[in-house]
């Protein structure tokens, strides 16, 4: 009875420590960002680090190095790729009008055999909506970026991330070994080797996906970026490397690449489908590397996330955290379902499952 006792008190101490830390967290989104970044980048990490440890290097130089190596790549995306990307974008957004223009009657024919007397009503129900989009274009523009400034993209202040990152960063991957310890020895005594199971089974998720996914993406991002320019392709760039860093949900980046490349390479070769033929190509090879190389040999079956949860654990995070929690949202749906897992096999070996009733033998 006492240990019942017990065990209810320990559980009420650590669902009121998680709630009391969720709050936090919440409250402080904005001020943590840099600091969830920097902890998600030293845990990413830290293996390097703990190779160049193992070769002779001493902690605090491995550190500096990776972190030194971190910020030039850093500024090189930000001084070359990010306008490069910027300048793609708007090359869309001012050339997609005319495009649209310019293969509006032969779509507008084909409609027309197919909707038949129909056509004239739907026509100018189309038209009306374009017009009135037109007409309120700047406002709803306007709004958007508004909605996402509101919704955490405020959070980035260009000044904290590129001072207090790297810091953040350096001093974890120094005192990463130390830190695992300290964490280890404050685990209570009676579940220590059942808390530890754990963090160990989540550290192994989390690696799978982190690195691992991160990995794809960018074999992935490589892969449609090339090919969608060798086959000359506008704004290939854009489409290929935004496929590769939305992969980082699977399936979400590669079906909304393949959508915006398919659009662009009928606009651009219409009449002639040969493009679109490429673009077809280009994305059905990308998933099948995907699929039957890149994923099973890099990540393997290890994160046990169906893509359907990680979508909804996006949203949810990013609905509750903002910005931060659209970071965060993958590696702690792997954690929580690493969580679950252990619940479901303690569920399946109580009394509350198998029963505690009295085996009625029949007798001849």
């Amino acid at each position: 009875m006492r240990r019942e006792k017990q065990q209810q008190r320990q559980i009420l101490f650590w669902a009121a420590a998680t709630t009391l830390t969720a709050l936090a967290a919440l409250a402080l989104q904005e001020i943590l960002f840099p600091f969830v970044i920097g902890s998600v980048l030293a845990y990413a990490l830290n293996p390097i680090v703990d190779r160049l440890e193992r070769i002779g290097l001493r902690r605090a130089m491995a550190s500096a190095i990776i972190v030194v190596l971190l910020v030039f790549a850093f500024a090189v995306i930000v001084i070359i790729l990010i306008p490069l990307l910027i300048q793609q974008a708007q090359q869309v957004m001012a050339s997609l009008p005319s495009d649209i223009e310019n293969i509006k009657p032969v779509l507008q024919s084909w409609v027309k055999q197919k909707l038949g007397s129909h056509f004239e009503t739907v026509r100018i129900s189309i038209e009306h909506v374009i017009q009135e989009t037109q007409k309120h274009w700047a406002s709803l523009a306007r709004g958007i970026v508004q909605s996402i400034w509101n919704g955490g993209w405020a959070i980035l202040d260009l000044l904290a991330v590129t001072l207090i990152t790297p810091v953040v960063i350096f001093y974890l991957l120094v005192d990463w070994p130390v830190m695992l310890k300290q964490i280890r020895d404050y685990l209570p005594r009676d579940h220590e080797v059942t808390i530890h199971k754990l963090f160990r089974d989540i550290d192994t998720v989390l690696a799978a996906f982190i690195r691992g996914q991160g990995l794809v993406c960018l074999v992935l991002g490589l892969f449609h970026t090339t090919c969608l320019i060798i086959i000359g392709l506008r704004y290939g760039l854009l489409i290929g490397i935004a496929t590769g860093a939305l992969n980082f949900i699977p399936i979400v980046g590669s079906t909304i690449g393949f959508f915006a490349a398919s659009l662009l390479a009928i606009i651009q070769g219409w009449p002639d489908l040969t493009l679109l033929f490429f673009v077809f190509a280009i994305f059905a090879t990308g998933q099948t590397l995907d699929a039957f190389l890149l994923t099973p040999r890099i990540i393997g079956r290890t994160i046990g996330l169906h893509p359907v949860t990680l979508i909804l654990s996006l949203l949810v995070f990013s609905y509750l955290f903002g910005f931060v929690g659209t970071i965060v949202a993958v590696p702690l749906a792997a954690a929580i379902g690493v969580l679950l897992r252990f619940g479901l096999e303690i569920y399946l070996g109580s009394s509350i499952y198998q029963g505690q009733g009295i085996k009625i033998v029949k007798k001849d």
